[in-house]
């Protein structure tokens, strides 16, 4: 009888676990799943820089003032020659990040 009810417990928790699982084909929501519209650092304000990950009032301001000292952004990776802004840093936001 223990037998019984042990196989009875197992087949209930494969069941649960199973209905806990998302479908097939779809993808439980992550920070990169649903990722917004490339950000052209050439065009952004400080506002907008400032939703990037790791970039608050202080770097936003730093990466305008780049760009009007310098002119437009060539690329995504002169960002390096901005202060404060390091390769692990352009790394995490290269996927939001443009230049067009």
């Amino acid at each position: 009888m223990r037998c019984v009810w042990i196989f009875v417990f197992l087949v209930t928790l494969q069941s649960w676990v199973y209905a806990c699982e998302p479908a097939v084909g779809t993808q439980a929501k992550s920070s990169t799943s649903a990722l917004p519209a490339p950000l052209n650092i050439n065009v952004a304000d400080v506002g907008e820089l400032q939703r990037l990950s790791g970039i608050g009032a202080v770097k936003a301001r730093a990466i305008v003032d780049y760009r009007q000292t310098h002119g437009a952004f060539a690329s995504v990776d002169e960002l390096l020659e901005v202060k404060g802004i390091g390769k692990g840093l352009l790394q995490r936001n290269r996927a939001l990040l443009t230049v067009d």
